[in-house]
């Protein structure tokens, strides 16, 4: 039976969960000259798709300008490529083989010590989520809560009947590629909404500090945008895919019997891959001028001067290369890395091109940049002395780790033909009426446990059957070309093995604590500066 996390906390802290939750009398003095920390999170954003990241189309330019005066981090990654374990990731600093959370469906089996809201809510600061939640976050944790998810969204009292009839038209997509546009304005859009809501928010805290996390749930599916966005990228202007469907079999079974499903579900989608591409990127553009509606009101309230700003997405899509749509198979750069970018407060703007950085890292960071210790357990380390221009030890972020699967052996070819894997498997009829859809995150896709690392130009990713795989980037971005074992990688394969098991080790969970304490490493580096 699984430890109830509330019992489990007692014992790490000599403390509940909800007096965690509290603020102490004194924490609003104590949070006086402390930043405020706003957290922009989009799901299912893929790294590059923006001009400055080589994009050639001009998608998220208040983004990109965010970026050019902050600090933009090219080699970002999931600690997972799936919603809620990497969204523990980033509010507890720690990975998902530790947080114990490695499917969508476990969210109440977090394990850690303190999250990002038990941080800031202790030093006296004001709390909001807006947005979609999908991690252990619960509302009685946060002063302001007003939830989304991608068919639904928070309704005010006497909603605006756009908004009740927008979400009929979210439910009825259900999940999928809308070849027309949405027939409702913009002002309807969740985008809208949450930032409208996170907007309340700030004019309700007065001098209060407060740490926000505005989560849009998209551009992820349901694939959909209003006018001006749905003719903003026209099909026919969308540059061509990396990876075409043809590619799926090269990266194996589970590639396959994905885009199999995908279209059981959707009879011919990957004949439509321009228009899905075209609205992803609207709805991009979509997101991305909602953060500029916001990011101007955070300045008209004088408040901007002093708030430290993230922005960053929980995992990629394949954006339709592989023929496939969505996340779910494998852990390919499509799906892995991430846009990451810091600005604000005592921010310096710099390159930071070579390090390589985690979702994980995120609660270490805000914890070093509002002065208060990082939680017993983050496994993350902090980018703070590296945004603040200090010193840091390039060995530290020369490297980075991430992970997927639910678990025990994989299934393939020999399962399908012996009638082992149930042909409904990833099939979703969804509510009364809709569009039929599918669970990309399925018994099929998340078998086995496949773990990858990444320094400079490589990739290894190794998995619980000792296969292993290499790809060079620089001349193979969409890794098709395997190198284990081979000449090629002959002389980078050994350190590769090496990084890997180094940060197996190294996450090794270290909860809870007794009578004996480790010795914790300052900033969450191991290498020293």
């Amino acid at each position: 039976m699984a430890t109830n996390r509330r019992n489990i906390l007692k014992l790490m802290t000599g403390s509940a969960l909800a007096s965690a939750a509290q603020a102490p009398a004194h924490a609003a003095e104590s949070a006086a000259g402390r930043p405020n920390v706003l957290v922009i999170m989009s799901d299912q954003h893929r790294a590059g798709l923006t001009r400055a990241t080589g994009f050639p189309l001009d998608t998220m330019p208040a983004l990109d300008r965010l970026a050019a005066r902050g600090v933009h981090f090219h080699n970002a990654y999931t600690t997972a490529p799936l919603c809620v374990p990497a969204r523990i990731s980033m509010l507890t600093g720690r990975w998902p083989h530790a947080h114990r959370v490695r499917q969508n469906s476990a969210a109440r089996y977090a394990y850690f010590q303190k999250d990002l809201f038990h941080v800031c809510r202790e030093a006296g600061y004001a709390t909001a989520l807006t947005g979609k939640n999908h991690s252990h976050l619960t509302p009685d944790r946060v002063d302001f809560w007003r939830p989304y998810m991608h068919l639904n969204g928070w309704m005010p009292e006497n909603p605006p009947s756009e908004y009740v009839e927008f979400q009929k038209w979210m439910q009825h997509l259900n999940h999928g590629d809308s070849q027309v546009p949405t027939p409702f304005p913009v002002e309807a859009e969740f985008p809208y909404r949450i930032v409208s809501d996170a907007m309340e928010f700030l004019d309700r805290t007065a001098d209060r500090p407060f740490a926000m996390w505005v989560s849009f749930p998209e551009p992820h599916n349901p694939y959909q945008v209003p006018k001006p966005y749905f003719d903003l990228f026209p099909p026919d202007a969308i540059p061509p895919r990396g990876a075409g469907p043809e590619t799926a079999a090269q990266k194996g079974f589970k590639y396959q019997w994905l885009q199999r499903l995908e279209e059981s579900v959707y009879p011919g989608y990957r004949d439509r891959w321009r228009r899905t591409r075209s609205n992803y990127l609207g709805m991009l553009r979509l997101i991305d001028d909602q953060i500029a509606r916001l990011l101007t009101h955070l300045e008209s309230t004088g408040k901007a001067r002093n708030t430290v700003i993230l922005y960053l997405a929980d995992h990629g899509d394949y954006f339709c290369d592989y023929g496939l749509e969505r996340k779910g198979a494998g852990l390919p750069e499509v799906l892995t890395r991430i846009p990451m970018v810091w600005a604000g407060w005592n921010v310096q703007g710099g390159n930071h091109g070579t390090a390589f950085v985690s979702t994980a890292d995120v609660l270490p960071t805000i914890c070093e940049a509002i002065g208060t210790p990082i939680p017993v357990g983050a496994q993350g380390r902090s980018l703070w002395p590296m945004l603040t221009g200090q010193a840091y030890p390039r060995e530290e972020f020369a490297s980075i780790y991430s992970e997927v699967g639910f678990g025990g052996l994989y299934y393939g070819p020999e399962d399908e033909k012996n009638g082992v894997i149930n042909p409904k498997w990833g099939h979703v009829a969804g509510p009364p009426g809709a569009i039929p859809t599918y669970d990309e995150l399925n018994p099929v896709t998340q078998s086995g446990n496949m773990k990858m690392v990444r320094r400079g130009e490589w990739k290894l990713i190794f998995d619980m059957m000792g296969n292993g795989r290499i790809y060079n980037l620089a001349h193979d971005p969409y890794e098709l070309n395997d190198l284990f074992g081979k000449p090629g990688a002959a002389e980078i394969q050994p350190r590769l093995m090496a990084d890997l098991l180094r940060w197996t080790i190294r996450t090794q969970d270290d909860l809870p604590i007794a009578a004996y304490q480790p010795k914790w490493a300052k900033h969450g580096w191991y290498d020293k500066a």
